[in-house]
């Protein structure tokens, strides 16, 4: 479908937007002169509210209908790049070394800039639409920084929405599905005591890299041998650091990982599990060990009502046969599940064409999805608000 004339005339300064954000890549909370950037925007365009430093660094945009009073309504964009050095040798790559846009974020700001030009300009609504723009969704929590700063209560939000690009998935598609779309992201670390030696002895020692090796192996099994195999779920661990000489039995072993499950009660067994494996381990190799297990972002749980509007809003933007309303979940995490948490709501994917993954160093925001984004953003607001 064809992409709304008064949408279309603002692709090139969202363009514009996105680049200029992108060559300037800040990282968690560290993003003033990202937020400075929106708020700038926001005020340019005639907001009645532009509110700074929500959640420390997030920024807050509201623009009020002219049809009278109705319902609020939340849209929120992330802002925060990630610390990869960026390989594409664009014109306007970062230039801030060690940082890049390898997510989207940048993009993202920029469509969300772009619906609330539209919005700000046309007013064809009532209520309220509430810009959200969220620092630190890369691992710092910046959206529940934003609700622990009463994000939801001081501007009124009653529903709330997001979007993500998705490579791989074509440019004017979109995709999501109702319930657990992504993962929840907990992190663990098991540290393991035992008695140090020469490694030409190992009856004298307590050798902590046989009972690290055995927990590693064992780990599997709570996912291939604990667990229904339709529940998905991920336990993997990503570093093993012990020892430092060829012929030295390492006194102390330490694991790092990572857990991804989208059901809560899926979540609960794997730590429990978890801590009974490294339990029995230690006992059998007779060295000491200890679980650190951390829960990061929730599932992101898509609420019923809402996926299935945000779903009539997507086909009436790209079409009914550029939408799937039923994809399959993805083990990646996202904070926006603190949001839907909060208040009812949807996420969606947008695609972003046939390029490098997310988080990869030569990945770019495709600028040819930006058109669909806003789209989308403007046909929502102005569709929930009774337009």
């Amino acid at each position: 479908m064809a992409i709304p004339e008064s949408v279309a005339a603002l692709v090139d300064d969202t363009v514009a937007w996105r680049r200029e954000i992108h060559q300037d890549p800040e990282l968690d909370y560290d993003v003033q002169r990202t937020a400075k950037f929106v708020a700038d925007r926001l005020n340019a365009f005639g907001c009645d509210e532009v509110k700074m430093s929500v959640g420390r660094s997030g920024v807050v945009g509201v623009i009020k209908g002219l049809k009278g009073e109705g319902r609020t309504i939340g849209l929120r964009a992330d802002m925060d790049a990630l610390p990869i050095e960026e390989q594409t040798n664009l014109p306007y790559r970062s230039r801030n070394p060690g940082k890049m846009h390898a997510c989207g974020h940048d993009g993202h700001t920029a469509m969300l800039l772009g619906a609330a030009r539209h919005l700000a300009r046309s007013r064809d609504f009532k209520g309220r639409a509430v810009l959200i723009f969220q620092p630190a969704e890369e691992g710092g929590a910046g959206a529940k920084a934003m609700l622990d700063d009463g994000l939801m209560e001081r501007f009124g939000v009653e529903e709330v929405f997001g979007m993500h690009n998705l490579p791989g998935l074509p440019v004017g598609a979109f995709a999501l599905r109702k319930g657990a779309l992504l993962a929840a992201a907990d992190r663990f670390t098991i540290r393991i005591e035992g008695r140090g030696g020469h490694a030409a002895w190992p009856h004298l020692a307590r050798d902590t890299v046989l009972a690290g090796a055995e927990i590693v192996v064992a780990l599997q099994g709570i996912v291939s041998r604990g667990l229904d195999p339709l529940d998905s779920c991920v336990v993997s661990v990503t570093k093993f650091d012990a020892g430092a000489a060829f012929n030295v039995l390492p006194q102390t072993a330490t694991l790092l990982g990572t857990a991804r499950t989208l059901k809560e009660a899926t979540r609960v067994f794997v730590e429990t599990r978890m801590k009974e494996i490294v339990a029995g381990v230690a006992a059998a190799e007779r060295v000491s060990a200890t679980v650190d297990y951390i829960r990061g972002y929730s599932a992101t749980v898509n609420h019923a009502a809402q996926t299935d509007f945000a779903v009539s809003i997507a086909r009436q933007v790209a079409g009914d046969q550029a939408v799937n309303p039923d994809m399959s979940p993805l083990m990646g995490a996202e904070d926006f599940s603190f949001m839907l948490q909060a208040r009812p709501g949807a996420f969606i994917f947008v695609g972003n064409g046939d390029t490098a993954g997310l988080h990869h160093p030569a990945y770019d925001f495709n600028d040819a999805a930006a058109p669909f984004g806003m789209a989308y953003w403007v046909r929502l607001a102005e569709t929930a608000l009774g337009a």
